[in-house]
C-alpha cells in the first residue's frame, strides 16, 4: 500500500483516482500501473455544468516516462458518464496527453527531444515510430499557432528558404520585434503574402497597421506587399544590397580570369571583408588593387567598398546624395556587372534609403534559415510541406506549449 501511495504522489494521481495495482515484468523490462477510480464517483465534462454519474467504463493504456530503464504504461479504467440529455461521453483523465496513448509528461519529453534533434533521433530515444513523433509535434504546433495573437505585430521580415532541389521554396514571415516566425507559406509567389494577410486577420491582426516590411528585392514579394499591406514601408536590407555588389565582383572576376589567369583562386579574397582576411590574403588583395586602372575586378571591389561605406551613414540626405553619385559613377564605368547593381539600386531607391531610417534587417531570419537548412540536412530532407512548417515553428516559432501542456518548458 505504501508503494502505491508513493507512485500516486510521483504521478500526480489524486482522488477520485487511485493506483489499483502494479505489475513489474523484469524479462520484458516493463512496468504496468493499473489506475482506477473510487466507487460512486461523479465526473465533470468540459462544456457541461455540474458532475455526472458513471454510465460504464473502457480500458485505456497510456505510455508514461520510463521507470529507470523500464518502459512504464498506465492501464486506466476510464469512465464514460451520462449527461442529462442522455448522451454518453468519455471522461478525459487529467494526465492524458493530446495524442491518444500518451501522458502529458511523456509528450513533454518527446517535444523536448524533437526540439534538439531530428524526428528520427527523437523516435529512437523515445522508442516510438517516426510517424508518431511527427504527428505529436504537428498537433502541438497547430494548436499553439491557432491561438496566436497578432494584434501587436507592426514590423515584418520576409524571406524565402529552399525546401528541395529544382528551386522549390517556402516563405517565412516573422515578427521583427519578437524575433519569431509567425507564418510559413508554401512557395515564394505574391500569393504567399495574400495568404499571410488572411492568416493575420484571423489572429486579430490588421494589414493596415503593418508599418514596415524588411525583405529582399524579389519582385513577387514587392508586388504582394504593395497589393496587400498598403501602409507598409518596404525596406531592403543593406546586407542584401552589399551581397548583390559582391556577386558582381565575382562575375567580373570570372569574365576577366579567362584572359588573366592570376585572378583564379581569388574568389574568397574578394568576397570577404578585408578585416577578416589573413596577412597572406591581404597581400594578394593589395597586389590586385595596385592594378586598379587596368583590372576591372579591382575597380568592382573598390565600388563595393564605397557602397558599404555609404550604407553605414545615418543621415538620410547624405546617403541620398552619395548613393546617387555612386550610381552615376558606376554607370559611366566599364564594369558591366556592377552597372547592373547601380541600375537595381536606382529602381529600388526608396526601399534602400528606408533602411537608413528603420535600420530594419533580415539578419535574424537569415540565421533561422541556416538552422532550418542544417536540420534538413541532418534529416536528409523533408518530403511534405506540413513537416517543413512544423520543423520551422519548432525551431523559430517561440511557441508557448505550456498553455497546452503544463510540463513543457516555456520558450525563452
Amino acid at each position: 500500500m505504501v508503494t502505491e501511495k508513493i507512485f500516486e504522489a510521483a504521478l500526480g494521481i489524486s482522488s477520485p483516482w487511485y493506483i489499483a495495482g502494479m505489475v513489474f515484468e523484469t524479462d520484458l523490462r516493463k512496468l504496468t500501473i493499473r489506475v482506477d477510480f473510487e466507487v460512486g464517483s461523479r465526473f465533470a465534462v468540459p462544456g457541461q455544468s455540474g458532475e455526472h454519474p458513471v454510465h460504464d467504463t473502457v480500458t485505456k493504456s497510456y505510455r508514461h516516462l520510463n521507470f529507470f530503464q523500464h518502459e512504464c504504461m498506465l492501464t486506466v479504467r476510464v469512465p464514460r458518464v451520462k449527461l442529462p440529455d442522455g448522451k454518453v461521453v468519455q471522461v478525459t483523465p487529467p494526465w492524458a496527453g493530446k495524442l491518444s496513448g500518451f501522458t502529458l509528461l511523456f509528450e513533454a519529453f518527446v517535444l523536448l527531444l524533437a526540439r534538439e534533434m531530428t524526428f528520427t533521433g527523437a523516435a529512437r530515444v523515445a522508442g516510438l515510430s517516426v510517424h508518431r513523433v511527427m504527428t505529436l509535434c504537428q498537433r502541438y504546433v497547430n494548436e499553439a499557432v491557432s491561438t496566436a495573437d497578432f494584434s501587436e505585430v507592426r514590423r515584418l521580415a520576409i524571406d524565402e528558404t529552399s525546401k528541395a532541389k529544382r528551386h522549390e521554396y517556402v516563405t517565412l514571415f516573422a515578427d521583427e520585434a519578437a524575433r519569431k516566425v509567425i507564418f510559413v507559406a508554401d512557395g515564394n509567389e505574391a500569393a504567399t503574402v495574400a495568404a499571410f494577410v488572411k492568416n493575420l486577420c484571423a489572429h486579430r491582426g490588421k494589414p493596415t497597421e503593418i508599418e514596415s516590411v524588411s525583405m529582399d528585392m524579389w519582385p513577387a514579394f514587392i508586388r504582394g506587399v504593395t497589393d496587400h499591406l498598403p501602409n507598409a514601408q518596404i525596406t531592403y536590407d543593406k546586407f542584401h544590397v552589399i551581397a548583390h555588389a559582391s556577386e558582381a565582383i565575382d562575375k567580373m572576376r570570372r569574365a576577366e580570369q579567362k584572359l588573366d589567369p592570376s585572378l583564379k583562386g581569388l574568389r574568397w579574397v574578394l568576397m570577404k571583408d578585408r578585416g577578416k582576411l589573413t596577412a597572406a590574403q591581404r597581400a594578394e588583395l593589395d597586389g590586385l588593387l595596385a592594378h586598379m586602372t587596368t583590372t576591372r575586378t579591382a575597380r568592382a571591389w573598390h565600388y563595393r567598398e564605397q557602397l558599404r561605406d555609404i550604407m553605414t551613414r545615418k543621415q538620410p540626405n547624405v546617403v541620398r546624395l552619395l548613393l546617387n553619385r555612386w550610381c552615376s559613377n558606376v554607370l559611366r564605368s566599364k564594369v558591366g556587372p556592377m552597372k547592373k547593381v547601380a541600375e537595381m539600386i536606382r529602381s529600388h531607391f526608396d526601399g534602400i534609403l528606408a533602411w537608413v531610417h528603420s535600420r530594419q534587417t533580415n539578419g535574424f531570419l537569415e540565421a533561422i534559415n541556416g538552422l532550418f537548412q542544417a536540420a534538413k540536412r541532418k534529416a536528409r530532407g523533408y518530403g511534405r510541406f506540413s513537416t517543413i512548417r512544423t520543423v520551422i515553428f519548432m525551431i523559430a516559432g517561440k511557441l508557448d506549449f505550456s498553455r497546452i501542456n503544463p510540463y513543457v518548458a516555456q520558450p525563452t
